[in-house]
């Protein structure tokens, strides 16, 4: 009897719990906003980090409730940043981003300044005297972002990251992880430059570390009609919010290191020249007069014959 009415009180105790526990979930619930759910469903659900939120759910959250911009999702794309922004009633952004390593400081251009055999690790190796290469802003090299890319869109080839455009979805993974800094996002679009170098030393110190240096003469910001570019600390800089994407910097600067990595062709188009007129051909000289007929000879006068003699 005592086993029953244990039995009996315990069921009476826990349905008057789970009775209670109903009542707090359905009166102290907090209602979560349904956009949430609709913004989460148009992300890429990489949960790669380069929103800056721990994941994608943190992302949505922010979005909805804190009024985060609806572009940051880079792997989703301007396709994901449209869903989001029509979802909160905004407008998008329709450039793609991408990573661009600013640095061109390959075997040919930039050599070893001493041979490196310890971790293979970008950090490990740029906190040992700037680097194993004689430019110590170059990119070291040693892949550390090749191993936070989740998408297959970064290597290293001879010596210098190389990113595939077409498979970078502009995340950030790598520009976060560079310890060099010379990985940037560009959200500008393939219509503007780059200037593919990061040295910050004066032109004859970064020229001796690496051929293919930016020497800060300042002809690309003499050169720029709209203000857009200028030489911050040592290296050229573009202000993309004044660049109109003209090109004229590219086709100015000497070491021609200022380029359009994110079109097909990386190179600046030369300005078309066109032929010059060919020179009209000098007037045929005058004829000269003919040469005057000769005068008839004038006929001897007969000479009057003399009288015979009778």
């Amino acid at each position: 009897m005592n086993i029953v009415s244990a039995v009996i009180l315990c069921t009476i105790v826990g349905a008057v719990g789970a009775i209670i526990l109903v009542a707090a979930a359905k009166f102290m619930a907090v209602e979560e906003d349904p956009r949430i759910e609709e913004v989460s469903a148009c992300l890429a659900g990489a949960n790669c980090g380069g929103c800056g939120y721990a994941g994608c759910a943190d992302y949505a959250k922010a979005v909805v409730m804190d009024g985060v911009a609806c572009d940051k999702c880079a792997p989703g794309g301007p396709k994901a940043a449209a869903a989001i922004a029509k979802i909160m009633g905004g407008e998008a952004s329709a450039v793609e981003k991408k990573a661009v390593v600013q640095c061109q400081g390959n075997s040919e251009h930039c050599k070893p300044s001493y041979d490196y055999t310890g971790i293979q690790s970008c950090a490990a190796a740029a906190a040992l005297y700037g680097g194993p290469k004689t430019c110590t802003f170059a990119c070291v090299g040693l892949g550390d972002c090749t191993k936070v890319c989740k998408f297959d869109a970064i290597h290293i080839v001879d010596g210098v990251a190389k990113v595939d455009k077409d498979k970078c979805t502009g995340c950030g993974a790598c520009a976060n992880i560079c310890p060099k800094k010379v990985i940037m996002i560009d959200n500008a679009g393939p219509r503007k430059p780059v200037v593919m170098c990061s040295n910050q030393d004066k032109g004859p110190v970064a020229m001796k570390a690496c051929t293919t240096s930016c020497i800060a003469c300042g002809m690309c910001e003499r050169t720029c009609k709209f203000d857009a570019i200028h030489v911050v600390d040592g290296v050229a800089r573009v202000d993309y919010d004044k660049c109109k994407g003209c090109g004229m910097c590219a086709q100015k600067c000497p070491k021609k290191i200022i380029l359009f990595p994110l079109k097909d062709d990386p190179y600046p188009p030369k300005p078309v020249v066109k032929p010059a007129a060919p020179a009209a051909k000098p007037a045929a000289p005058a004829a000269k007069p003919a040469a005057p007929a000769a005068k008839p000879e004038a006929k001897a006068e007969a000479k009057p014959e003399a009288p015979k003699a009778e």
